[in-house]
């Protein structure tokens, strides 16, 4: 009886006192000896990167020189890439390309979702066509719309210089005016069909006695919408949103397979530009101030995305 008694004391001395995180964790601590080999791989390949990326910001890394042998700098790294003419120029490419994807993408898809929520022949062939550009690959999405582009060879240059609409074909990811614009309508192809399906999704929940209420009381498709369809969509289009604004905001594929930050840097964005800064000049120390403000700012959008999944779970369980 005493040698229990004296187990249950030293068992009871163990156990953190009040409430919280370390309570939680050790009334728990067998769930977690289950998942300990999960996060031990989460820490090798994603923790340690990153305090490796942060760390290797501080320092300079000649291309002749071996990453053993950096220079540590400060925060150098950091006033060459603020102070540089070329980062202002890839932040402002990257703004333009990040909030038009983004917003075309999420309008186009909204209202694909609009017109094929309603009953009509063919409306299945019609949803299955739209989601086509977003299951193809973005690497021969890519290598298409290059030669589609083409300002010899394209699809586009011939149909125009055929119907007599220009007297040569346009240069348009060749020329420093016209590169960005098409790379985004090569991005809002491919992505408003995951903004369709979202609001899809969203517009199944929308209550019918809602809306036939509203038809009985007088109101138009117009005020329908704004009023009861579009209130109750205004979570789902969040997220939409937000998971738009990080996939453009950190988009590799396309910039780099058809222009691969050309001409002039005209088309490249932030990922871009930090691949070539590692990977075509070799200067690790920069490439990775850079990624450590990117991912400051991805932080960013994950936190406003965790508060609008947050949110929708809490209207959830309140209703």
């Amino acid at each position: 009886m005493t040698i229990l008694t004296g187990k249950a004391e030293a068992h009871r001395r163990l156990r953190p006192d009040g409430s919280g995180a370390l309570r939680n964790i050790w009334e728990h601590r067998a769930d977690y000896a289950y998942v300990l080999p999960a996060i031990a791989v989460m820490l090798i390949v994603i923790a340690y990167p990153i305090y490796y990326t942060i760390e290797l910001s501080f320092f300079n890394t000649p291309p002749g020189l071996q990453l053993r042998d950096k220079i540590f700098v400060g925060l150098d790294n950091y006033t060459v890439i603020l102070t540089s003419p070329v980062f202002w120029k890839v932040t402002s490419n990257t703004l333009i390309w990040t909030l038009g994807s983004t917003l075309i993408s999420f309008v186009l898809g909204f209202a694909c979702a609009l017109a094929l929520h309603r009953d009509f022949v063919g409306r299945g062939i019609l949803r299955a066509i739209l989601i086509i550009p977003w299951v193809i690959s973005a690497v021969a999405a890519s290598y298409i719309w290059k030669w589609i582009y083409h300002s010899d060879f394209g699809i586009i240059g011939a149909v125009l210089v055929g119907l007599g609409w220009a007297d040569r074909p346009p240069n348009f990811i060749d020329s420093v005016s016209t590169v960005l614009p098409s790379l985004i309508v090569v991005n809002i192809w491919r992505e408003f069909p995951f903004a369709m399906i979202m609001m899809m999704a969203g517009l199944q929940t929308v209550p019918d006695q809602l809306l036939r209420a509203a038809k009985v009381d007088g109101a138009n498709a117009w005020q329908r919408f704004w009023h009861v369809t579009f209130p109750h969509l205004r979570n789902v289009s969040t997220v939409t949103i937000l998971l738009l604004a990080v996939a453009n905001f950190n988009s590799f594929i396309i910039p780099w397979i058809m222009t691969g930050g050309g001409p002039s840097n005209a088309s490249h964005i932030w990922i871009t530009h930090i691949y070539e800064l590692a990977f075509g000049r070799q200067r690790w120390g920069v490439a990775s101030a850079y990624s450590v403000l990117l991912f400051l700012i991805l932080m960013s959008l994950g936190y406003f995305y965790v508060r609008a999944l947050s949110g929708n779970e809490q209207k959830d369980g309140s209703a």
